[in-house]
């Protein structure tokens, strides 16, 4: 990685609004895989409809 140039790093923390804005869903379920089928359970902790597949 390459830091020529780089003078400064600045860390702070995200507001709730902000954090909110870059939320996709809510986990419902506290389930993560249906065991008879192999998927992720919908609204669960693997629902690929929250976090992408």
């Amino acid at each position: 990685m390459e830091t020529k140039g780089l003078t400064a790093l600045r860390i702070s923390l995200a507001s709730p609004q902000t954090i909110m804005s870059w939320s996709y869903g809510e986990v419902l379920k506290p389930e993560t895989i249906n065991y008879r089928r192999l998927r992720p359970e919908k609204d669960g902790l693997f629902c690929e409809a929250i976090f992408g597949p």
